[in-house]
Protein backbone atom coordinates (compact mmCIF):
# COMPACT_ATOMS: atom_id res chain seq x y z
CA UNK A 1 0.00 0.00 0.00
CA UNK A 2 1.57 3.38 -0.79
CA UNK A 3 2.20 5.96 1.75
CA UNK A 4 -0.46 8.47 2.75
CA UNK A 5 0.57 11.19 5.18
CA UNK A 6 -1.51 12.10 8.20
CA UNK A 7 -3.95 14.63 7.22
CA UNK A 8 -4.83 15.09 10.82
CA UNK A 9 -1.29 16.42 11.11
CA UNK A 10 -1.25 19.14 9.13
CA UNK A 11 -3.63 21.19 10.75
CA UNK A 12 -1.44 21.10 14.00
CA UNK A 13 1.29 22.40 11.78
CA UNK A 14 -0.58 25.39 9.90
CA UNK A 15 0.79 27.70 12.82
CA UNK A 16 4.15 26.92 12.08
CA UNK A 17 4.50 27.49 8.18
CA UNK A 18 6.41 29.67 6.75
CA UNK A 19 4.55 31.49 3.71
CA UNK A 20 5.01 34.02 1.52
CA UNK A 21 2.62 36.53 3.04
CA UNK A 22 4.53 36.87 5.82
CA UNK A 23 7.92 37.00 4.59
CA UNK A 24 9.69 40.24 5.13
CA UNK A 25 9.69 42.96 1.51
CA UNK A 26 13.49 43.06 2.11
CA UNK A 27 14.05 39.25 0.92
CA UNK A 28 10.77 39.32 -1.78
CA UNK A 29 11.50 37.39 -4.94
CA UNK A 30 10.16 38.12 -8.16
CA UNK A 31 10.29 36.53 -11.32
CA UNK A 32 12.34 39.12 -12.70
CA UNK A 33 15.32 39.27 -10.00
CA UNK A 34 15.06 35.17 -9.49
CA UNK A 35 18.27 34.11 -9.74
CA UNK A 36 19.97 32.37 -12.64
CA UNK A 37 20.08 28.74 -11.14
CA UNK A 38 16.69 28.81 -10.14
CA UNK A 39 15.12 30.62 -13.39
CA UNK A 40 16.72 28.46 -15.61
CA UNK A 41 15.94 25.08 -13.33
CA UNK A 42 13.22 23.06 -15.22
CA UNK A 43 10.79 21.85 -12.77
CA UNK A 44 7.24 20.04 -12.75
CA UNK A 45 5.58 21.63 -9.99
CA UNK A 46 3.24 19.35 -7.48
CA UNK A 47 -0.75 19.88 -7.01
CA UNK A 48 -0.60 19.73 -2.84
CA UNK A 49 1.64 21.31 -0.25
CA UNK A 50 4.62 19.90 0.79
CA UNK A 51 4.78 18.70 4.62
CA UNK A 52 7.83 18.93 6.69
CA UNK A 53 9.28 19.61 10.13
CA UNK A 54 12.57 19.52 12.12
CA UNK A 55 15.77 21.40 12.90
CA UNK A 56 15.10 24.77 14.12
CA UNK A 57 18.62 25.82 12.50
CA UNK A 58 17.71 25.65 9.28
CA UNK A 59 14.25 27.82 9.48
CA UNK A 60 15.30 30.66 8.03
CA UNK A 61 17.10 28.89 5.05
CA UNK A 62 13.72 26.76 5.10
CA UNK A 63 11.78 30.66 4.69
CA UNK A 64 13.83 31.37 1.71
CA UNK A 65 12.99 27.98 0.26
CA UNK A 66 9.50 28.36 0.68
CA UNK A 67 9.48 31.74 -0.82
CA UNK A 68 11.33 30.62 -4.32
CA UNK A 69 9.26 27.38 -4.34
CA UNK A 70 6.18 29.87 -4.42
CA UNK A 71 7.15 31.99 -7.05
CA UNK A 72 8.78 29.37 -9.23
CA UNK A 73 5.46 26.79 -8.57
CA UNK A 74 3.08 29.23 -8.18
CA UNK A 75 0.13 28.45 -5.13
CA UNK A 76 2.43 25.56 -3.87
CA UNK A 77 4.49 26.19 -0.98
CA UNK A 78 6.51 24.16 1.74
CA UNK A 79 4.46 23.96 5.52
CA UNK A 80 7.67 23.68 7.47
CA UNK A 81 7.30 23.47 11.37
CA UNK A 82 10.47 24.29 12.99
CA UNK A 83 10.58 21.90 15.78
CA UNK A 84 13.98 20.62 16.34
CA UNK A 85 15.78 17.99 15.23
CA UNK A 86 14.46 14.83 17.23
CA UNK A 87 10.95 15.97 16.68
CA UNK A 88 11.62 16.09 12.78
CA UNK A 89 12.79 12.54 12.74
CA UNK A 90 9.58 11.25 15.12
CA UNK A 91 7.42 13.04 12.99
CA UNK A 92 8.77 11.57 9.29
CA UNK A 93 9.15 7.86 10.49
CA UNK A 94 5.71 8.11 11.97
CA UNK A 95 4.23 9.39 8.24
CA UNK A 96 3.31 12.68 9.86
CA UNK A 97 5.28 14.58 7.28
CA UNK A 98 6.89 14.11 4.04
CA UNK A 99 10.29 15.30 5.17
CA UNK A 100 12.06 15.60 8.06
CA UNK A 101 14.77 17.93 8.77
CA UNK A 102 17.63 17.11 10.97
CA UNK A 103 20.94 18.31 12.29
CA UNK A 104 22.20 14.87 11.76
CA UNK A 105 21.67 11.86 9.62
CA UNK A 106 19.49 8.97 10.66
CA UNK A 107 20.59 6.64 13.11
CA UNK A 108 21.99 3.33 12.04
CA UNK A 109 19.49 0.76 13.82
CA UNK A 110 16.11 1.48 15.30
CA UNK A 111 15.74 5.35 13.56
CA UNK A 112 16.74 4.03 9.85
CA UNK A 113 14.51 0.62 10.36
CA UNK A 114 11.60 3.12 11.77
CA UNK A 115 12.27 5.24 8.40
CA UNK A 116 12.45 2.32 6.12
CA UNK A 117 8.80 1.17 7.63
CA UNK A 118 7.11 4.73 7.08
CA UNK A 119 8.75 4.41 3.00
CA UNK A 120 6.96 1.17 2.56
CA UNK A 121 10.05 -0.65 3.00
CA UNK A 122 12.02 1.28 0.94
CA UNK A 123 15.63 2.95 2.27
CA UNK A 124 15.27 6.69 3.47
CA UNK A 125 17.80 8.66 2.21
CA UNK A 126 19.96 11.94 3.93
CA UNK A 127 20.32 14.82 1.86
CA UNK A 128 22.32 17.31 3.06
CA UNK A 129 19.98 20.65 1.85
CA UNK A 130 21.34 23.32 4.09
CA UNK A 131 25.40 24.43 5.41
CA UNK A 132 24.82 26.32 8.85
CA UNK A 133 28.04 27.50 10.25
CA UNK A 134 27.34 27.33 14.54
CA UNK A 135 28.93 30.59 16.29
CA UNK A 136 30.00 30.81 19.37
CA UNK A 137 28.28 33.54 20.70
CA UNK A 138 29.06 35.71 23.56
CA UNK A 139 27.32 39.06 25.40
CA UNK A 140 30.73 41.05 26.89
CA UNK A 141 30.11 44.52 26.76
CA UNK A 142 33.33 45.94 25.41
CA UNK A 143 34.64 43.10 23.83
CA UNK A 144 34.28 42.96 19.98
CA UNK A 145 37.05 40.33 19.13
CA UNK A 146 37.03 37.23 20.85
CA UNK A 147 39.12 34.73 20.38
CA UNK A 148 38.45 30.84 21.52
CA UNK A 149 40.35 27.27 21.07
CA UNK A 150 38.52 24.15 21.07
CA UNK A 151 40.25 23.57 24.78
CA UNK A 152 38.58 26.67 26.28
CA UNK A 153 35.33 26.16 24.72
CA UNK A 154 35.02 22.37 26.25
CA UNK A 155 36.32 23.69 29.75
CA UNK A 156 33.81 26.51 30.10
CA UNK A 157 31.30 23.56 29.64
CA UNK A 158 32.58 21.01 31.84
CA UNK A 159 32.89 24.40 34.20
CA UNK A 160 36.94 24.72 34.27
CA UNK A 161 36.46 28.26 33.16
CA UNK A 162 34.04 29.80 35.32
CA UNK A 163 35.08 33.71 34.42
CA UNK A 164 35.73 35.61 31.13
CA UNK A 165 39.07 36.82 32.33
CA UNK A 166 40.95 33.19 33.25
CA UNK A 167 44.79 32.75 32.05
CA UNK A 168 43.25 30.22 28.94
CA UNK A 169 40.97 33.08 27.76
CA UNK A 170 43.60 36.10 28.21
CA UNK A 171 46.37 34.16 26.61
CA UNK A 172 44.06 33.84 23.42
CA UNK A 173 43.55 37.41 23.38
CA UNK A 174 46.78 39.39 24.87
CA UNK A 175 45.30 42.70 23.97
CA UNK A 176 41.40 42.54 24.83
CA UNK A 177 40.18 43.63 28.85
CA UNK A 178 38.65 40.45 29.60
CA UNK A 179 36.23 41.70 32.35
CA UNK A 180 36.39 39.89 35.68
CA UNK A 181 32.74 38.25 35.57
CA UNK A 182 31.20 34.73 35.96
CA UNK A 183 30.30 33.01 32.66
CA UNK A 184 27.21 32.13 32.10
CA UNK A 185 26.98 29.25 29.44
CA UNK A 186 23.42 28.29 27.54
CA UNK A 187 22.88 25.11 25.86
CA UNK A 188 19.72 23.13 24.40
CA UNK A 189 17.86 21.42 26.52
CA UNK A 190 15.64 19.80 24.25
CA UNK A 191 16.94 16.85 21.75
CA UNK A 192 19.06 18.82 19.06
CA UNK A 193 20.60 18.04 16.13
CA UNK A 194 22.86 20.99 16.65
CA UNK A 195 24.11 19.97 20.27
CA UNK A 196 24.97 16.52 18.55
CA UNK A 197 27.36 18.08 16.04
CA UNK A 198 28.77 20.64 18.48
CA UNK A 199 29.79 17.61 20.60
CA UNK A 200 31.09 15.94 18.14
CA UNK A 201 33.15 18.97 16.75
CA UNK A 202 34.74 19.28 20.44
CA UNK A 203 35.21 15.77 20.78
CA UNK A 204 37.05 15.97 17.54
CA UNK A 205 38.85 19.07 17.82
CA UNK A 206 40.16 18.64 21.55
CA UNK A 207 41.35 14.86 20.64
CA UNK A 208 39.01 13.31 22.81
CA UNK A 209 38.99 15.69 26.00
CA UNK A 210 35.18 16.16 25.57
CA UNK A 211 33.55 13.25 25.81
CA UNK A 212 30.02 13.78 25.70
CA UNK A 213 28.32 12.85 22.73
CA UNK A 214 24.26 12.33 21.25
CA UNK A 215 21.42 14.89 20.80
CA UNK A 216 21.26 15.73 24.65
CA UNK A 217 23.88 17.93 25.07
CA UNK A 218 26.18 16.45 28.33
CA UNK A 219 27.53 20.05 30.05
CA UNK A 220 29.94 19.27 33.29
CA UNK A 221 27.47 18.69 36.68
CA UNK A 222 25.97 22.04 37.43
CA UNK A 223 27.34 23.74 34.70
CA UNK A 224 25.12 26.20 32.54
CA UNK A 225 21.38 26.50 32.01
CA UNK A 226 19.40 24.44 29.23
CA UNK A 227 17.43 26.27 27.24
CA UNK A 228 14.51 24.79 24.49
CA UNK A 229 15.37 25.62 20.45
CA UNK A 230 17.91 28.03 19.37
CA UNK A 231 16.07 30.81 19.82
CA UNK A 232 15.67 29.54 23.40
CA UNK A 233 19.65 30.21 23.83
CA UNK A 234 20.28 32.87 21.38
CA UNK A 235 17.24 35.06 23.88
CA UNK A 236 19.15 33.73 27.17
CA UNK A 237 22.25 34.99 26.15
CA UNK A 238 21.02 38.12 24.61
CA UNK A 239 19.47 38.69 28.00
CA UNK A 240 22.70 37.67 30.04
CA UNK A 241 25.82 40.04 30.40
CA UNK A 242 28.28 37.50 30.41
CA UNK A 243 26.17 34.65 28.90
CA UNK A 244 27.81 32.32 26.00
CA UNK A 245 26.11 29.44 23.73
CA UNK A 246 26.22 27.71 20.38
CA UNK A 247 23.68 28.47 18.06
CA UNK A 248 23.20 28.41 14.27
CA UNK A 249 24.84 31.49 12.85
CA UNK A 250 21.77 33.32 11.71
CA UNK A 251 20.35 33.58 15.09
CA UNK A 252 23.13 35.70 16.79
CA UNK A 253 23.90 37.36 13.73
CA UNK A 254 20.43 38.53 13.92
CA UNK A 255 20.75 39.26 17.17
CA UNK A 256 23.33 41.57 17.21
CA UNK A 257 25.51 39.59 19.53
CA UNK A 258 29.70 38.97 20.08
CA UNK A 259 30.57 35.70 17.94
CA UNK A 260 33.81 34.44 18.95
CA UNK A 261 36.53 33.67 16.04
CA UNK A 262 37.77 30.38 16.52
CA UNK A 263 42.17 29.28 16.89
CA UNK A 264 42.55 25.73 15.73
CA UNK A 265 46.11 26.08 16.08
CA UNK A 266 46.77 27.82 13.12
CA UNK A 267 45.75 31.19 14.06
CA UNK A 268 42.69 32.91 15.06
CA UNK A 269 39.53 32.72 12.11
CA UNK A 270 36.58 34.39 12.21
CA UNK A 271 33.24 33.40 11.07
CA UNK A 272 32.45 34.58 7.29
CA UNK A 273 31.01 32.70 4.52
CA UNK A 274 34.28 32.44 2.85
CA UNK A 275 35.80 30.40 6.19
CA UNK A 276 33.27 28.34 6.53
CA UNK A 277 33.07 27.66 2.89
CA UNK A 278 36.66 25.88 3.27
CA UNK A 279 35.72 23.63 5.60
CA UNK A 280 33.22 22.61 3.53
CA UNK A 281 35.51 22.20 0.46
CA UNK A 282 37.25 19.80 3.07
CA UNK A 283 33.93 17.15 3.61
CA UNK A 284 33.72 13.70 2.39
CA UNK A 285 30.58 12.06 1.70
CA UNK A 286 30.30 8.80 3.78
CA UNK A 287 26.75 7.43 2.88
CA UNK A 288 26.16 4.82 0.09
CA UNK A 289 24.47 5.48 -3.20
CA UNK A 290 21.55 8.79 -2.85
CA UNK A 291 22.16 8.35 1.06
CA UNK A 292 24.37 11.93 1.34
CA UNK A 293 25.85 11.52 4.91
CA UNK A 294 28.52 13.28 5.66
CA UNK A 295 32.08 12.39 7.63
CA UNK A 296 31.72 15.30 9.82
CA UNK A 297 35.40 14.43 11.05
CA UNK A 298 37.01 15.60 8.21
CA UNK A 299 35.22 18.97 8.83
CA UNK A 300 35.94 19.36 12.28
CA UNK A 301 39.01 17.88 12.34
CA UNK A 302 40.53 20.63 9.69
CA UNK A 303 42.88 22.87 11.58
CA UNK A 304 44.14 24.16 8.12
CA UNK A 305 44.92 28.14 8.20
CA UNK A 306 41.68 30.20 7.31
CA UNK A 307 39.31 27.55 8.06
CA UNK A 308 36.23 27.45 10.40
CA UNK A 309 35.63 24.37 11.40
CA UNK A 310 32.46 24.65 13.31
CA UNK A 311 30.06 23.85 10.11
CA UNK A 312 26.90 21.65 10.43
CA UNK A 313 24.98 19.97 7.46
CA UNK A 314 20.80 19.83 7.99
CA UNK A 315 19.50 16.54 6.02
CA UNK A 316 16.37 16.36 4.47
CA UNK A 317 15.43 12.95 5.31
CA UNK A 318 13.24 11.27 2.63
CA UNK A 319 11.61 8.44 1.21
CA UNK A 320 13.68 7.00 -1.98
CA UNK A 321 10.77 5.71 -2.42
CA UNK A 322 7.37 5.26 -1.33
CA UNK A 323 5.24 7.78 -1.79
CA UNK A 324 1.94 8.21 -3.33
CA UNK A 325 2.82 10.03 -6.82
CA UNK A 326 1.38 13.07 -5.85
CA UNK A 327 3.55 13.62 -3.22
CA UNK A 328 6.56 12.38 -4.77
CA UNK A 329 6.19 14.64 -7.35
CA UNK A 330 5.72 18.08 -4.79
CA UNK A 331 8.46 16.60 -2.74
CA UNK A 332 10.92 16.28 -5.96
CA UNK A 333 9.58 19.78 -6.95
CA UNK A 334 10.47 21.30 -3.71
CA UNK A 335 13.88 19.81 -2.78
CA UNK A 336 15.06 20.43 -6.60
CA UNK A 337 14.11 24.25 -5.98
CA UNK A 338 15.40 24.65 -2.45
CA UNK A 339 19.12 23.26 -3.75
CA UNK A 340 19.08 26.22 -6.46
CA UNK A 341 18.01 28.38 -3.98
CA UNK A 342 19.75 32.26 -4.46
CA UNK A 343 23.27 31.86 -2.81
CA UNK A 344 22.96 35.71 -1.50
CA UNK A 345 20.13 35.05 0.04
CA UNK A 346 21.24 32.35 1.95
CA UNK A 347 24.53 34.23 3.39
CA UNK A 348 22.63 37.21 3.93
CA UNK A 349 20.47 34.82 6.30
CA UNK A 350 23.77 33.39 8.01
CA UNK A 351 24.19 30.33 6.06
CA UNK A 352 26.92 29.06 3.68
CA UNK A 353 25.62 28.21 0.17
CA UNK A 354 25.75 24.36 -1.03
CA UNK A 355 29.05 23.77 -2.72
CA UNK A 356 28.90 23.14 -6.11
CA UNK A 357 30.45 19.63 -5.62
CA UNK A 358 27.14 18.76 -3.41
CA UNK A 359 24.89 20.39 -5.33
CA UNK A 360 25.14 18.06 -8.25
CA UNK A 361 25.08 14.94 -5.96
CA UNK A 362 22.23 16.36 -3.91
CA UNK A 363 20.27 16.84 -7.42
CA UNK A 364 20.80 13.35 -8.45
CA UNK A 365 19.53 12.52 -4.73
CA UNK A 366 16.14 14.38 -5.80
CA UNK A 367 15.81 13.28 -9.21
CA UNK A 368 16.09 9.72 -7.93
CA UNK A 369 12.98 10.14 -5.41
CA UNK A 370 9.68 8.00 -6.51
CA UNK A 371 6.62 6.75 -5.65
Amino acid sequence: MKFKRHRAAVGLLAAGTFALTACGSDQNISAANMNPALKNLKVECGTQPVVAEGSSAQKNAMDIFTRAYTMKCPGQKIKYTATGSGKGVAAFTAGQVDFGGSDEPLQQGAETAAAKKRCNGNPAWNIPMVFGPVAMSYNLPGVDNLVLSPETIAKIYQGEITKWNDPAIQQLNPDAKLPAIEIVPFYRSDESGTSANFQKYLATATDGMWTGEGKTFQAGPGVGQGKSGTDGVTSAVKQTKGGFTYAAWAFPKNAGLGIASIDSGSGPVSLTSKSAGKAIDGAKIKGQGNDLRLDLKSIYGNDSPGVYPIVLATYEMVCSKGYDPATAKSVKAALKVAANADPQQLEKAGYAPLPPKFKSRVMEAVNAISA
